[in-house]
């Protein structure tokens, strides 16, 4: 009981400072009338526009509640007006601070809107609505996308040898984003959009076996629903194509004594590899390639079949021991039986240069991390792919935006150079 009186005393009297800071803070600001800057100011569509007095508006802060006066502008033309101070510190969008933006921004990378709303209330403190919370991580987010486009700025040291995989995974889309698209429902309808994920890391750490391990904090991610493909006639590179570049220059990938590309059989992923690191090692995951063989076996054998077991065993043992052609006269006499029997042995085929599995593993080089596996369940199913999520291009690409920046250790760099002009305006 004396700890629950005890708890009780110590959140009353954190409220108490709280409120008082926030008066403090209240009665300085409304004491600074230095944004009247004179009887007009130009507005953004050209005309003038007249002061018409402070005006009193309510933000949410991290002390709580300020209830601030702020000189404002109305514009005869637009029949609307503005807060000078309200775009010096950019408050003219939500009603949010900067602080308590940031906080809703890391909270909404990491979870859902409705638990990020909880999480400010609960542990900060703070009444941001729902709603609130969606449109400001989202605006953030599409901010973050901007900055990653602009500032490409190198980040941690190169190693010896850099790994650079790209993966796709599926996103739930709402109807109005998938229609008329041409997609895996039995109805050959959409219900997701692909995003593409690019990783970089490094694994200069090896396990007891003197295997290649990735290194802990050594990865970073950049994602986006958007095009690999240009027309042909094009001289542009494809979104995907620039981002991938981007990404890679921020790494130091190509300055590396070794690079190599890891990825599946997507054919994508190579055009885009072949386009960029002509000189780059290409590797095809080897989880990937595997996945493949148990696949195909269950389409022969049927999946609960102990011989489809046995069989897929064989066969990835060859497969770590570079056989692939006896893999290939394994599924032969399934041809005519199974299509998914010759898909595969045209997979391989088509991808023999990347799984010289025995070759890679001699050069000390990794295989099969997870990484591309993990990547896409980080970067994108534990955020955009829980039960009952449907997204728009714009919303879920503004917290991939988001989530990526912060996964990567981006956040705080973009926080700094957004502080920039709000450092300089006070």
């Amino acid at each position: 009981m004396a700890d629950l009186d005890f708890e009780a005393v110590e959140m009353a009297a954190r409220r108490q400072a709280l409120r008082l800071a926030a008066r403090a803070l209240e009665q300085r600001l409304n004491a600074d009338t230095s944004d009247h800057a004179g009887p007009e100011l130009p507005c953004s569509c050209g005309d003038p526009a007249e002061y018409r007095g402070r005006h009193e508006k309510t933000f949410e802060s991290v002390l709580g509640p300020l209830r601030l006066e702020r000189a404002y502008y109305h514009c005869a033309r637009c029949e609307g007006g503005f807060c000078p101070r309200d775009r010096a510190l950019r408050l003219e969008l939500f009603s949010l601070t900067p602080g308590v933006l940031r906080m809703t921004g890391s909270t909404s990378a990491l979870v859902s809107f409705e638990e990020s709303h909880a999480l400010l209330h609960e542990l900060a403190g703070v009444e941001v609505s729902v709603s609130q919370v969606q449109r400001a991580a989202e605006a953030l987010g599409a901010e973050i996308a901007a900055d990653e486009r602009a500032s490409v700025e190198r980040m941690g040291e190169v190693a010896p040898t850099m790994y650079l995989g790209m993966d796709g995974t599926g996103v739930p889309m709402r109807p109005s984003e998938v229609a008329g698209r041409a997609g895996k429902q039995s109805d050959g309808s959409a219900r997701t959009r692909e995003a593409k994920v690019v990783t970089v890391w490094t694994a200069e750490s090896r396990d007891e076996e003197g295997k290649p391990v990735r290194d802990p904090g050594s990865i970073t991610y950049s994602a986006a629903i958007e095009s690999a493909a240009v027309v042909d006639t094009s001289t542009q590179r494809s979104d995907l194509a620039e981002r991938v570049l981007r990404e890679a220059t921020r790494r130091g990938f190509t300055e590396a004594p070794s690079y190599a590309v890891l990825g599946d059989g997507s054919a994508w992923i190579w055009n885009t590899a072949a386009e960029l690191f002509p000189q780059a090692i290409q590797i095809l995951d080897r989880y990937h390639a595997k996945d493949a063989l148990h696949r195909t076996a269950h389409a022969i054998f049927g999946a609960t079949s102990s011989e489809a077991k046995t069989w897929a065993t064989a066969r990835c043992a060859e497969l770590d021991e570079g056989k692939l052609q006896a893999i290939v006269r394994a599924l032969r006499p399934h041809f005519g039986s199974s299509a998914e029997a010759a898909k595969c042995a045209t997979y391989i085929i088509r991808n023999r240069r990347r799984m010289r599995y025995p070759k890679f593993h001699a050069l000390g080089l990794c295989t099969s991390t997870g990484v591309l596996e993990a990547g896409c369940k980080v970067a994108i199913g534990t955020r955009l792919k829980r039960a009952g999520m449907h997204w728009s291009v714009s919303g879920a690409n503004a917290i991939i935006a988001l989530r990526c920046a912060k996964l990567s250790g981006r956040f705080e760099d973009f926080w700094e150079r957004r502080d920039i002009p709000l450092k300089a305006a006070a």
